[in-house]
């Protein structure tokens, strides 16, 4: 259950009246690495399978999994790690990994001007409708939709549709991610640690996400909004431009 009942009072057109609302849960979530704490996740509670699954894959902590349970409030991952593992704050406040990503991401899938508009219409989830409260995040796969995330982070719904990819052996090199949230480099680095080709935001970028980007081959849009938005990086990918 990913909502509360709360009431309160509306103001509109300068009259008050009183309000029953739904409003979203946050919930927090320990994650287990091979036996060991790593960190704890605010998150919502759906799809914790492949936000474990997601979190270990964008992160650049392992290219591979070898299980994943969820018990509880506990997420547990096992999978084969190298090197020293170095972790930040990020632009969430979470903790992030410190670790270049394995290099550019190589991928020549492309997509047209009309899937771009397509893909946009598709970031929207029944608890977004429902809460107004949430980011969301849609996985675009052999000209469909394959998967949909909703969350009350903005990483964390990356993180879901990567790890359904990643759990369903979908090939992420072929895949569009399309998300409701703006694109800081800690963001950006999650696609090229993911080899993600293309990214479809309806919110902004910074200076240091367009130049992660840059630097490792993403196709960067940002700003998709009805019938318009703006591409940063790597255009190519973006058939009819």
């Amino acid at each position: 259950m990913n909502t509360i009942r709360f009431t309160g009072i509306q103001v509109k057109e300068g009259k008050t009246a009183p309000i029953d609302d739904t409003v979203v849960k946050e919930e927090r979530f320990s994650l287990f690495l091979n036996g060991r704490h790593f960190t704890d996740l605010v998150a919502s509670a759906n799809q914790l399978e492949e936000l474990g699954a997601g979190f270990i894959i964008s992160q650049g902590l392992s290219t591979e999994l070898n299980d994943v349970e969820v018990s509880g409030s506990e997420i547990r991952v096992q999978a084969p790690l190298s090197g020293a593992i170095e972790t930040e704050i990020e632009t969430t406040g979470s903790i992030g990994v410190i670790r270049p990503p394995p290099g550019k991401v190589g991928s020549d899938h492309s997509i047209a001007i009309d899937e771009v508009y397509g893909i946009t219409r598709e970031i929207v989830t029944d608890l977004w409708r429902q809460t107004g409260g949430v980011h969301c995040s849609v996985l675009f796969h052999d000209e469909a939709i394959v998967a949909r995330s909703s969350d009350v982070g903005r990483h964390n719904t990356v993180d879901k549709v990567i790890g359904h990819a990643v759990l369903s052996h979908i090939p992420l090199g072929e895949c569009v991610i399309g998300c409701t949230g703006r694109q800081p480099r800690d963001m950006v680095i999650k696609y090229a640690n993911a080899g993600v080709p293309i990214v479809i935001s309806r919110a902004a970028t910074t200076d240091r996400g367009i130049a992660v980007a840059d630097e490792f081959g993403i196709t960067l849009i940002c700003f998709s909004r009805q019938e318009r938005f703006t591409v940063y990086t790597h255009p190519s990918r973006i058939r009819g431009l």
